[in-house]
């Protein structure tokens, strides 16, 4: 069963550019090497919520859970950290359409 990674945050201001260039250049591309698929990310631009909303897909949930236990998603997610507060995530079954 395909299974989705939800992941949520707020970009600290004073990092906003750095974080741009680590999210392009470093986290999307690593999330695709450790075998997450279809990532993309959105930005909130009205509403009490999270500022970016991000999610993307492997073929089941032990494969997520693989990624999620690996040394690889630990080192991009503490690279993260000094980005971004409020970081948040779930493992959800994928379906079609928009899931939060």
């Amino acid at each position: 069963m395909p299974t989705k990674l939800l992941m949520r945050w707020d970009v600290r201001p004073e990092k906003e550019s750095e974080y741009f260039e680590y999210l392009v250049h470093e986290f999307i591309p690593g999330l695709n090497k450790l075998g997450i698929a279809e990532i993309q990310v959105w930005y909130t631009a009205y509403g009490d919520c999270e500022q970016k909303l991000a999610e993307g897909i492997t073929n089941t949930p032990e494969k997520m859970q693989a990624i999620l236990n690996s040394d690889g998603w630990q080192i991009l997610l503490d690279k993260l950290q000094n980005f971004v507060i409020d970081f948040d995530f779930k493992m959800i079954a994928a379906t079609k359409g928009f899931q939060i």
